[in-house]
Protein backbone atom coordinates (compact mmCIF):
# COMPACT_ATOMS: atom_id res chain seq x y z
CA UNK A 1 0.00 0.00 0.00
CA UNK A 2 1.33 3.64 -0.71
CA UNK A 3 2.37 5.87 2.08
CA UNK A 4 0.27 8.98 2.44
CA UNK A 5 -3.13 10.26 1.04
CA UNK A 6 -3.67 10.00 -2.30
CA UNK A 7 -6.44 12.60 -4.37
CA UNK A 8 -9.25 13.62 -2.58
CA UNK A 9 -12.91 13.78 -3.83
CA UNK A 10 -15.83 15.50 -1.76
CA UNK A 11 -19.65 15.99 -2.66
CA UNK A 12 -23.10 16.76 -0.90
CA UNK A 13 -25.26 13.57 -1.77
CA UNK A 14 -28.87 13.23 -1.06
CA UNK A 15 -28.48 10.03 1.61
CA UNK A 16 -26.20 7.24 1.87
CA UNK A 17 -28.51 4.67 0.40
CA UNK A 18 -26.87 2.05 -2.16
CA UNK A 19 -27.96 3.45 -5.63
CA UNK A 20 -26.56 7.01 -4.16
CA UNK A 21 -23.14 5.54 -2.98
CA UNK A 22 -22.55 3.25 -6.20
CA UNK A 23 -23.49 6.12 -8.47
CA UNK A 24 -21.08 7.91 -6.54
CA UNK A 25 -18.10 5.97 -6.77
CA UNK A 26 -18.89 4.85 -10.28
CA UNK A 27 -18.76 8.84 -11.07
CA UNK A 28 -15.09 9.30 -9.12
CA UNK A 29 -13.02 6.09 -8.97
CA UNK A 30 -11.88 4.08 -11.81
CA UNK A 31 -13.45 0.93 -12.56
CA UNK A 32 -11.19 -1.82 -10.96
CA UNK A 33 -9.73 0.40 -8.11
CA UNK A 34 -9.55 -0.79 -4.61
CA UNK A 35 -12.05 0.95 -2.79
CA UNK A 36 -11.78 1.32 1.17
CA UNK A 37 -14.95 1.48 3.21
CA UNK A 38 -16.57 1.37 6.36
CA UNK A 39 -19.18 -1.17 7.50
CA UNK A 40 -21.86 -0.14 5.99
CA UNK A 41 -24.10 -2.35 4.18
CA UNK A 42 -25.24 0.21 1.48
CA UNK A 43 -21.57 -0.50 -0.10
CA UNK A 44 -22.09 -3.98 -0.58
CA UNK A 45 -21.92 -5.78 -3.90
CA UNK A 46 -19.92 -3.22 -5.25
CA UNK A 47 -19.18 -4.74 -8.61
CA UNK A 48 -15.94 -3.92 -10.85
CA UNK A 49 -13.97 -2.55 -8.26
CA UNK A 50 -11.87 -4.64 -5.28
CA UNK A 51 -13.75 -3.60 -2.21
CA UNK A 52 -11.53 -3.48 1.30
CA UNK A 53 -14.66 -3.35 3.99
CA UNK A 54 -13.69 -2.49 7.61
CA UNK A 55 -15.78 -3.03 10.10
CA UNK A 56 -15.68 -0.60 12.72
CA UNK A 57 -15.54 -1.99 16.13
CA UNK A 58 -13.58 -1.51 19.28
CA UNK A 59 -9.79 -2.09 18.53
CA UNK A 60 -6.89 -2.66 20.84
CA UNK A 61 -4.43 0.20 21.78
CA UNK A 62 -7.50 2.73 20.38
CA UNK A 63 -6.10 2.40 16.61
CA UNK A 64 -8.12 4.11 14.49
CA UNK A 65 -9.83 2.19 11.40
CA UNK A 66 -9.68 4.52 8.64
CA UNK A 67 -6.85 6.17 9.78
CA UNK A 68 -6.40 8.79 6.79
CA UNK A 69 -9.73 9.58 6.31
CA UNK A 70 -9.83 10.68 10.17
CA UNK A 71 -7.10 12.60 9.46
CA UNK A 72 -8.43 14.08 6.33
CA UNK A 73 -11.51 15.25 8.19
CA UNK A 74 -9.90 16.55 10.94
CA UNK A 75 -7.83 18.69 8.55
CA UNK A 76 -11.32 19.62 6.75
CA UNK A 77 -12.72 20.81 10.01
CA UNK A 78 -10.05 22.80 11.25
CA UNK A 79 -9.61 24.56 8.07
CA UNK A 80 -13.36 25.60 8.55
CA UNK A 81 -13.04 27.17 12.12
CA UNK A 82 -9.85 28.55 11.31
CA UNK A 83 -11.06 30.09 7.76
CA UNK A 84 -14.95 30.62 8.30
CA UNK A 85 -14.28 31.18 12.24
CA UNK A 86 -17.22 29.08 12.83
CA UNK A 87 -19.51 30.63 10.70
CA UNK A 88 -20.16 27.62 7.92
CA UNK A 89 -23.06 28.30 6.24
CA UNK A 90 -24.98 25.30 4.88
CA UNK A 91 -25.61 26.84 1.98
CA UNK A 92 -22.26 27.24 0.58
CA UNK A 93 -21.34 23.99 1.83
CA UNK A 94 -20.68 22.27 -1.61
CA UNK A 95 -18.33 25.45 -2.35
CA UNK A 96 -16.11 25.09 1.28
CA UNK A 97 -15.93 21.35 0.24
CA UNK A 98 -14.84 21.98 -3.32
CA UNK A 99 -11.97 24.89 -2.47
CA UNK A 100 -10.83 22.63 0.75
CA UNK A 101 -10.69 19.86 -1.88
CA UNK A 102 -8.70 21.89 -4.39
CA UNK A 103 -6.04 22.44 -1.69
CA UNK A 104 -6.04 19.25 0.05
CA UNK A 105 -4.67 17.71 -3.93
CA UNK A 106 -2.56 20.10 -4.59
CA UNK A 107 -0.76 20.32 -0.87
CA UNK A 108 2.23 18.64 -2.09
CA UNK A 109 2.43 20.22 -5.91
CA UNK A 110 5.82 21.00 -7.30
CA UNK A 111 4.65 24.31 -8.78
CA UNK A 112 2.73 26.02 -6.50
CA UNK A 113 3.47 29.24 -7.95
CA UNK A 114 1.22 28.08 -11.20
CA UNK A 115 -2.19 27.57 -8.98
CA UNK A 116 -3.66 30.98 -9.95
CA UNK A 117 -2.59 30.47 -13.14
CA UNK A 118 -4.17 26.89 -13.44
CA UNK A 119 -7.42 28.41 -11.61
CA UNK A 120 -7.52 31.20 -14.02
CA UNK A 121 -6.93 28.21 -16.83
CA UNK A 122 -10.38 26.52 -15.17
CA UNK A 123 -12.17 29.80 -15.43
CA UNK A 124 -11.66 30.44 -18.54
CA UNK A 125 -12.73 26.83 -19.58
CA UNK A 126 -15.84 26.86 -17.79
CA UNK A 127 -19.13 27.78 -19.14
CA UNK A 128 -20.59 31.21 -18.28
CA UNK A 129 -21.93 32.00 -15.45
CA UNK A 130 -25.60 33.55 -15.89
CA UNK A 131 -27.03 36.49 -13.27
CA UNK A 132 -29.66 33.87 -12.42
CA UNK A 133 -27.25 30.68 -11.51
CA UNK A 134 -25.40 33.47 -9.19
CA UNK A 135 -28.13 34.97 -7.57
CA UNK A 136 -30.04 31.16 -7.20
CA UNK A 137 -27.07 28.59 -6.60
CA UNK A 138 -28.20 25.28 -6.18
CA UNK A 139 -31.55 25.67 -5.50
Amino acid sequence: MAKGSGASVWSLIEDFDRKTLHRFIQDNIELGSTVCTDGLNSYRELNGYIHNRKVQNLRQGGEPLLPRVHLVISLLKRWLLGTLQGSASDKYLDDYLNEFVFRFNRRKSASRGKLFYRLAQQAVNAEPATYSMITNPRI
